[in-house]
C-alpha cells in the first residue's frame, strides 16, 4: 500500500511503498535513477510540432528532436529492470521514425494502434482534406533484449533438477546394458533417443518405446534392463511433473510482466476515447482507463511504475489504484502541483477504502 506522497524535487534513491512527484527535466532524472530500478516505464512525450506549445517547438529539425529522445532512450535502457516493460507514446506522423529509435536499444513487440472513437476529425472539412486525417496514435511496446533470458536459464535448471531421478534412471539403464544412443534409435525408428536419456531438452519415454527397449536389451545383463514396471515410472512423473508447476511458480517474477484477458483489450489495436476537453484538462492528458489497463499488462503489485512525462498525473493515478508504486516526472511547476494533487488524493481514496 502506498504511503503518504513523497514531495521532493529529487529521487535520491527509489523508496519502496511512496509515490514520488518530481519538478525536474526528464533527462537529469532519468540520469539520477539507479540501473535496472524500473519495472514499467509507460510515458507520453512530446511528438514534435504537433501542439502550439513550446515544449513541443523546442526542437529545429526531426534529427534533433529524435536525438533528444535517444538519449532518454538510453538511460531508459539502463533504468528498466531486465524483465521490464516500456511503453512509449508517439504521434502518427513521427511514430515510424520514433519506432526505429527506440529498436537500436529495445526490442519492439508491438506498435500498438489507438484509435479515437470522438476527436478532431469528427470536424475535419473531409473534402478538403489531402491525405487521410488521422485518428490514431501509436504506442510502442517494447522489452528489453533478451528479456526472458534469467527465466529460461532457471526453467531448464529447476526442470532438470526436478526430473533428474526418473532421466538418471532411463539412462543408468542404458549403460548397463552398455546400448550407445545410435541404437537406441535404430530399434525406435526414431531420433528421439537423446531426449529420453539425456540432460538437454530431456523428454519422459513413452511405453510403446520403453517396453520395446526393454525387450530388446533383456538379455545384456543378468538381472535385466528397464527393470521397473512403466506403470510405476509414469506415476513418479505425474508426481514431479505436479512440483516441477508447483516449483516453476516461484520463477514467475524473473518473467516480464504480461497478463490480459478477453475483456481487455488483447490485439494491437485499442479503442479508448479521449479525454474530452474541460477547463483544466491537461492538452496530451491520456484517459484514464487506457493508463490503467497498461498498468495492469504489464506490472505487478508493488512493482515500480515510471512517468517521465506526468502530465496532469494519469499514469500516477492509474499506478496507485492497482497497487503499484510509481514515480512521476513533470518538468512544469504548475503541472508537477497538479499531478501532485492527483496522486495525493488517489491515496487518500486507496486508503480510505483499505480502512472501510
Amino acid at each position: 500500500m502506498l504511503s503518504a506522497m513523497d514531495t521532493e524535487d529529487s529521487p535520491k534513491t527509489l523508496r519502496p511503498g511512496r509515490a514520488q512527484v518530481i519538478q525536474a527535466d526528464a533527462l537529469e532524472v532519468s540520469q539520477s535513477l539507479p540501473a535496472a530500478s524500473v519495472d514499467l516505464i509507460a510515458t507520453d512525450p512530446p511528438y514534435f510540432r504537433v501542439k502550439d506549445e513550446p515544449w513541443d517547438r523546442q526542437w529545429d529539425s526531426p534529427r534533433a528532436f529524435l536525438a533528444w529522445l535517444d538519449r532518454l532512450l538510453e538511460q531508459w535502457q539502463r533504468v528498466l529492470k531486465p524483465n521490464g516493460s516500456l511503453y512509449v507514446f508517439a504521434g502518427p506522423r513521427m511514430a515510424r521514425e520514433v519506432g526505429n529509435v527506440v529498436a537500436e536499444r529495445f526490442c519492439i513487440l508491438n506498435d500498438i494502434v489507438w484509435v479515437k472513437r470522438h476527436g478532431h476529425h469528427r470536424q475535419a472539412r473531409k473534402e478538403s482534406l489531402r491525405s487521410y486525417f488521422p485518428q490514431t496514435e501509436r504506442i510502442i511496446f517494447a522489452e528489453q533484449f533478451g528479456a526472458d533470458r534469467a527465466f529460461g536459464a532457471a526453467d531448464r535448471l529447476l526442470r532438470a533438477e526436478v526430473f533428474e531421478p526418473i532421466r538418471s534412471y532411463l539412462d543408468g539403464e542404458r549403460i548397463r546394458a552398455s546400448v550407445g544412443l545410435d541404437e537406441c534409435n535404430r530399434i525406435l525408428g526414431t531420433r528421439m533417443a537423446g531426449h529420453y536419456f539425456g540432460r538437454s531438452q530431456w523428454t519422459f519415454i513413452p511405453r510403446a518405446a520403453y517396453e520395446a527397449l526393454r525387450e530388446a536389451f533383456a538379455g545384456r545383463v543378468a538381472d535385466g534392463v528397464f527393470s521397473r514396471p512403466y506403470d510405476e515410472l509414469e506415476a513418479e512423473y505425474r508426481r514431479l511433473e505436479a512440483e516441477y508447476a508447483r516449483r516453476r511458480e516461484t520463477l514467475a517474477n524473473l518473467r516480464r510482466a504480461f497478463g490480459v484477458t478477453a475483456d481487455v483489450p488483447y490485439t494491437d489495436v485499442w479503442t479508448f476515447d479521449p479525454v474530452m476537453y474541460r477547463r483544466g484538462k491537461h492538452p496530451c492528458e491520456k484517459p484514464l482507463a487506457l493508463m490503467q489497463h497498461i498498468v495492469t499488462a504489464s506490472s505487478r503489485p508493488g512493482e515500480l511504475v515510471a512517468d517521465f512525462f506526468a502530465g496532469s498525473g494519469t499514469t500516477g493515478e492509474a499506478a496507485i489504484r492497482h497497487g503499484r508504486d510509481v514515480l512521476l516526472v513533470e518538468l512544469s511547476p504548475q503541472w508537477a502541483r497538479v499531478a501532485r494533487d492527483r496522486c495525493d488524493r488517489a491515496v487518500n481514496r486507496e486508503r480510505t477504502e483499505a480502512a472501510a
